[in-house]
């Protein structure tokens, strides 16, 4: 109901509503119509590529206005004039600007116009001109990229495309969205490395582009050997096709080696810093790798010429006719080494120890280890070994008796001075043991210790018996006739008494001989020996 004098309700929601229309406009539009004409200007294109009223206009991905009309040259042509409206963000556009037809999907679909605004210093192109066909350019087609490939490659294409459509329907979209929880942390580290791609100055993109050109410039140069990579990797992603069924099975072990390999390469992440700390240690070295390479060119020089025909190379000819020879003898000697480890482990675990020990006899100690006990005879035989006159080989050997007479066993007898208290070691009958399947060095080493015991049996000559004093008498009448004998052989006048020489019937021969006046004078000189 309105009230007196005031305003009708629906007059004031109707003004609201209108407030409210004409606000939204201007947001959006950020426009006042009909008081601010728009700047435009056109482009011809060879290809009008699907651009279409309405398609937005960018400089640098920022909208700056829209295609406000397409009209071809005549009807069905491909080439067409592109009206563009440009707001006040987008000026000044220049008479040197550049505009290119650019796709937002991959290759084609949602076109836009992408603008390049000219140099600065240029004159701004005027409200309603034209930039020419040469300053515009078109997209690439799919179809003519397809057109620029060959049978063999587009067959390959639609075998990849047949796989991806067998990867989706086995699963591989469920796949590409359960690893999408994974991908964040994949897009950190991309993030990281796209950002170390930066450098740390701003000549370091610089000195990239120059080193890629100059690896650039050795691949142009053997266009042989990269047309032999491309062949070569060719050959090598057909057997791999051919070999899908190993791959799948790759595929499958994946996630068990990413597992795996994840906290590997944490530990390497981790390693960096080191790594870093590392290289720039080595930048030095690295800097006098050149120096030094050319001071070794000299050497290398002269290395060259040790190995020429002249040199190392004639001698390996040389040498040639002896590696067969000492290759023979190296697999013969493997054996004999084989023997000689073996003689040296018994050498070092059982005869040196053993020459090492001493022999435990209380009652005649040994003065040094077994090794030395066993050359003390040694002086004996080279007093043996001697020539007794310088006529021929003779020895002196010392003849002993006395009143004790023992049995040594197997009819032999034999006479000591003193009475024999005991035996030690005493005499073994039996062999010790023999084991030739047991190798030496693990044998056990000999034992020294004995134990003595008593003496042989002792046989008594004193008793002055009949037949001992016959016996006697008979063995002192053989002697004397062998001494007779010996001296007539010999032609000597020596006589040889049958009854017991004393010390004065020595002296007396020693006078006759002439040998008593040189043993006084021998005593006088040096003293009794």
């Amino acid at each position: 109901m309105r009230q007196r004098g005031g305003r009708s309700p629906v007059a004031v929601g109707a003004v609201a509503c209108a407030i409210i229309a004409v606000g939204t406009f201007l947001g959006f539009t950020k426009d006042v119509p009909f008081l601010n004409e728009p700047y435009e200007i056109r482009a011809a294109f060879r290809d009008s590529s699907g651009i279409r009223p309405g398609s937005p206009v960018r400089i640098a991905g920022v909208t700056v206005g829209k295609v406000t009309g397409v009209k071809h040259t005549e009807p069905g042509a491909r080439m067409a004039t592109v009206t563009m409206a440009i707001n006040d963000a987008g000026r000044p556009v220049h008479e040197d600007a550049e505009a290119k037809i650019r796709p937002r999907i991959f290759l084609e679909g949602n076109f836009f116009v992408d603008l390049s605004p000219g140099r600065p210093g240029a004159t701004e192109l005027a409200d309603g001109g034209t930039l020419p066909d040469s300053q515009t350019a078109n997209p690439v087609q799919f179809d003519e990229v397809l057109k620029a490939l060959k049978k063999d490659v587009r067959q390959d294409l639609s075998t990849t495309f047949k796989e991806l459509a067998r990867t989706r329907d086995a699963g591989g979209g469920r796949a590409f969205n359960r690893s999408l929880r994974h991908q964040p942390a994949a897009f950190r580290y991309s993030a990281v490395v796209s950002e170390a791609l930066l450098g740390e100055t701003p000549t370091d993109l610089g000195d990239y582009i120059r080193d890629q050109g100059i690896v650039s410039a050795a691949l142009d140069r053997d266009p042989r050997a990269l047309q032999d990579l491309i062949v070569n990797l060719n050959r090598t992603l057909g057997a791999l096709a051919d070999r899908d069924d190993e791959l799948r099975s790759a595929v499958e072990e994946l996630p068990d080696t990413l597992r795996t390999g994840l906290p590997a390469l944490r530990e390497l992440n981790a390693t960096f810093p080191g790594l870093q700390m590392f290289a720039e240690g080595a930048r030095p070295g690295i800097r006098s790798t050149g120096p030094t390479a050319q001071a070794l060119v000299p050497f290398v020089r002269q290395l060259r010429g040790l190995v020429g025909a002249g040199e190392l190379r004639g001698l390996s000819q040389d040498l040639r006719s002896a590696v067969a020879p000492l290759t023979r003898v190296a697999n013969e000697t493997v054996p004999l080494l084989g023997e000689a480890r073996e003689m040296a482990g018994c050498t070092t675990n059982v005869l040196v120890p053993w020459g090492n020990d001493k022999v435990p006899d209380p009652n005649f100690p040994a003065t040094g280890p077994v090794h030395e006990e066993n050359s003390k005879f040694l002086p004996g035989l080279a007093g043996e070994s001697r020539s007794f006159d310088a006529n021929g080989q003779w020895f002196k050997v010392l003849g002993g008796g006395g009143a004790e007479t023992f049995t040594l066993g197997n009819g032999l007898m034999g006479t000591a001075t003193e009475p024999i208290v005991g035996v030690n070691p005493p005499p073994d009958r039996t062999r010790p043991p023999l084991r030739p399947d047991v190798p030496c060095e693990t044998q056990e080493r000999p034992n020294l210790e004995t134990r003595p015991q008593g003496g042989p049996r002792r046989v008594d000559t004193r008793d002055g018996s009949p037949a001992v004093r016959a016996r006697a008498e008979r063995a002192r009448s053989v002697a004397i006739d062998e001494l007779r004998r010996d001296l007539r052989r010999r032609g000597d006048t020596t006589k040889v008494s049958e009854r017991d020489a004393t010390m004065d019937d020595v002296i007396a021969n020693a006078r006759r001989n002439g040998l008593f006046e040189q043993l006084e004078k021998a005593m006088a000189k040096d003293g009794p020996r």
